[in-house]
Order: structure tokens, then sequence, then C-alpha cells
């Protein structure tokens, strides 16, 4: 590898049950909106995704391991990961 390159290496990880490999280092905001989902759904069902993308606006939420209102922009994505829209 040259002198100064930076290694990129891909992670699988879960969006809505389905597998997605990205980025190591990408943030889970990002993949989602790669993917085409949505992080969550407003209370009149409308799609929503990260707006402010530094955890102040808080509608990049969504489920990730389980553990529901997570801020996407504000978590690196890892291997295995399952992430799912919030409802």
């Amino acid at each position: 590898m040259p002198e100064g390159a930076i290694a990129t290496k891909a992670v699988m990880i879960w969006i809505n049950g389905k597998a997605w490999s990205v980025r190591e280092g990408s943030v889970v905001s990002a993949a989602m909106l790669a993917a085409g989902e949505p992080c969550r759904k407003s209370v009149s069902g409308e799609p929503r995704t990260a707006l402010c993308g530094m955890g102040i606006c808080f509608e990049c939420r969504a489920v990730i391991d389980g553990v529901s209102q997570q801020r996407t922009c504000q978590v690196v994505c890892r291997d295995g990961m399952r992430v799912d829209t919030q409802s």
C-alpha cells in the first residue's frame, strides 16, 4: 500500500433484515441512506432520515441491536450490527 494511503475494509450490517456491506468507520445514518431505508417514521407515517448529521435534531433515531431511540449519525457501524427503522 502506498505511503499515506488509508486502508478501508468492509463490515457487514443488517438494515431492516437485509445484509449490507459498508466501509468500516461509516456511521449508521450514512449506511441507511445508501440502503434507501428511513431511520424512523413520523407519527403520521412519513419516512424520516438524518437532517443535521451531528446528533442535535434527533431525526435519525433508529433501533440498533434492539435498543430504540439511538441517534444513527453518532454510531459507527460494526460487523454484525442490526439496525431497524424506528416506528
